[in-house]
């Protein structure tokens, strides 16, 4: 397929105004830290929604780059205007919210790095998803950050590759940057598991903005 033709994308995969309509909702929820799981699990909804939202647009992406319809730079490209407008400082809403919206957007981080990563293809398909783990934790607590959040793009690759967060490890992760980069590569693996609608190629869908 020529490039010309490959890179030809009739829609936006994920707009400011997308954005900014779910930083309306999430400012209109009122939403407050709650003691009680189950009265925080439903109003963090909008939340975790958020941030489904966003893996969806970035799945799009790399279905069609692995059907041949983008080329790696136009991929990478997309994802870097993803990237521009969800980790974009948000005007303070409430204590609480903001709180939130800061957790949200450190998880897009680890999102954003493993749908690179995987672009790049600038990771061990082979490699154990355990120790790349591990590795992060010992980069993190080594304060050497750019090297965690690489292990983390390398685990965010192998998950989009089919492998899995097994569930021990995520359950004993200590508290921290790493943990959150992973819980977004965790959401990835939820989305992919739960829907594989970004694997079609129908653009009216695209088009609704929320």
């Amino acid at each position: 397929m020529p490039e010309q033709e490959m890179n030809q994308v009739p829609y936006e995969f994920y707009t400011q105004k997308r954005w900014e309509n779910w930083l309306g909702r999430a400012r209109e929820s009122g939403f407050q830290i709650k003691e009680s799981e189950e009265e925080a699990g439903k109003e963090s909804a909008i939340f975790v929604n958020m941030v489904d939202d966003v893996i969806l647009a970035c799945l799009k992406v790399t279905a069609r780059f692995d059907k041949g319809m983008l080329s790696k730079e136009k991929s990478l490209e997309i994802l870097a205007e993803i990237r521009d407008i969800v980790l974009s400082e948000v005007e303070p809403i409430s204590e609480d919210i903001n709180l939130m919206i800061d957790s949200i957007q450190t998880s897009l981080m680890g999102v954003i790095v493993a749908f690179e990563c995987y672009i790049l293809g600038d990771y061990d398909e082979e490699a154990d998803i355990v120790e790349i783990v591990k590795s992060a934790i010992e980069a993190e607590s080594s304060d050497n950050l750019e090297l965690a959040l690489d292990y983390t793009a390398q685990c965010g690759a192998l998950v989009l590759k089919g492998k899995s967060l097994p569930e021990e490890v995520m359950a004993d992760l200590p508290y921290g940057i790493v943990a959150e980069w992973l819980d977004g590569i965790d959401s990835i693996s939820a989305a992919m598991v739960g829907s594989d609608s970004y694997k079609e190629f129908d653009e009216e869908d695209e088009e609704d903005i929320v």
